[in-house]
């Protein structure tokens, strides 16, 4: 007897709704200039700017669940677009600090306003963005996102054949 879900398991569909979603908001971005990956450093920078926070990199890298690495690319990328400011961090030699420039605010503004219409248009199955049904989504989503990823075992080792 299988112990196969007939149906497809909570981690494919994770997968296929992040997959849809990505491939959503490059197009609905991309008339900007931006790729998804660039408007979730962006979009993340304005929060955090509107809370009085500078990040470093690194914050911002925990913050939207990036690689570091990746973050640091993006920025540089984005410093060069004239939508970042990267400068030193003045409490540690090693990290920067990043801010957006008038241009990287402005075109960030855009970008949210059109994410969230198309947020309110792919959650309409759920009543929109201030549905019921979207709260609870929200709230099942944020618990799962809680949930620390666990270490590697070896338990995934493809059996010898024999």
């Amino acid at each position: 007897m299988s112990n196969a879900p007939a149906g497809p398991t909570p981690g494919f569909l994770v997968w296929r709704l992040s997959m849809k979603w990505r491939v959503a908001v490059d197009r609905a971005i991309g008339p900007l200039g931006l790729t998804h990956a660039q408007y979730s450093l962006l979009g993340s920078l304005l929060g955090m700017q509107r809370s009085g926070l500078r990040p470093s990199q690194r914050r911002l890298a925990d913050h939207t669940g990036l690689e570091p690495l990746y973050v640091s690319k993006l920025a540089r990328t984005l410093e060069t677009a004239g939508l970042v400011e990267r400068t030193p961090d003045p409490g540690d030699t090693r990290a920067v600090q990043l801010s957006l420039t008038e241009e990287g605010h402005r075109v960030t503004l855009r970008a949210v306003d059109v994410v969230r219409e198309l947020l309110d248009q792919q959650l309409a199955p759920l009543g929109g963005l201030d549905g019921a049904d979207t709260g609870a989504f929200i709230r099942t989503l944020t618990t799962l996102l809680d949930v620390p990823v666990p270490a590697v075992a070896n338990k995934s080792k493809v059996p010898d054949k024999e």
